[in-house]
């Protein structure tokens, strides 16, 4: 075989000295990518397996700054209110000083725990599934991270914290009713609102802050929501 091949990889007897040092440097190439393209999965494995406590975090401690701005809203309009119809009215101090002992920690523990698990872990594999799927910064391809963060998220985003709610309230029987009064009108103002952030977020926030970001967008869309829904 090696008198056929010429001794030099040649085929049929045609000396062809390059063909060996090619052959090696090939080979060394092949090694490489295989060893690249082997370990870019196992990075990705366990980037993705580690839990990103960062993260979840900050979106945790972002949803209770958002439940709470919510209730004192909330608290504020009720003493606007009770004011119109009685004499006798708190005055600011007395307000401030009573904030602690009407605080419903148990809704805040229901947002905090949200976030912490669901939303902050969630939307962080989310976010790197969609950089690693459409890394180039082109408009095509912000675009559609646009459509698939409304299309996808958006929806998922609301179907879960609506059962995250009624799963701590003790109302899973109640979800369907839920779903059919509220989920429709609640993803139509997420459109509204959640779009044009989706734009910011990936045309000029870097991936590592992206889930603080939408997660402080959520402040503002908690109380864009309740301005809305209360009127």
């Amino acid at each position: 075989m090696k008198a056929l091949s010429g001794g030099h990889g040649g085929l049929w007897g045609w000396n062809n000295p390059p063909r060996k040092p090619k052959s090696h440097d090939s080979e060394r190439q092949r090694r490489r990518s295989k060893s690249s393209s082997s370990d870019y999965p196992e990075a990705n494995r366990g980037a993705i397996n580690r839990f990103p406590f960062k993260q979840a975090l900050t979106a945790g401690s972002l949803a209770l700054t958002g439940d709470t701005i919510a209730q004192l809203r909330e608290r504020w309009r009720d003493a606007k209110a009770s004011k119109q119809h009685s004499s006798t009215y708190p005055d600011s101090h007395g307000f401030f000083q009573n904030l602690l002992s009407d605080h419903d920690w148990l809704r805040s523990v229901r947002m905090i725990s949200y976030g912490f698990l669901l939303y902050g872990p969630g939307s962080y594999v989310w976010y790197q599934y969609l950089d690693h799927r459409l890394p180039k910064p082109t408009v095509k391809n912000l675009m559609l991270k646009v459509l698939l963060n409304q299309i996808v998220l958006g929806p998922c985003v609301i179907a879960v914290v609506f059962a995250w709610n009624n799963l701590w309230k003790g109302k899973l029987s109640q979800l369907p009713e839920k779903y059919q009064k509220d989920a429709f009108p609640t993803l139509l103002y997420g459109f509204r609102f959640w779009i044009p952030v989706s734009i910011l977020n990936f045309w000029v926030v870097p991936l590592q802050a992206r889930v603080a970001f939408m997660s402080m967008g959520s402040i503002f869309w908690n109380f864009y929501l309740s301005s809305t829904m209360s009127k």
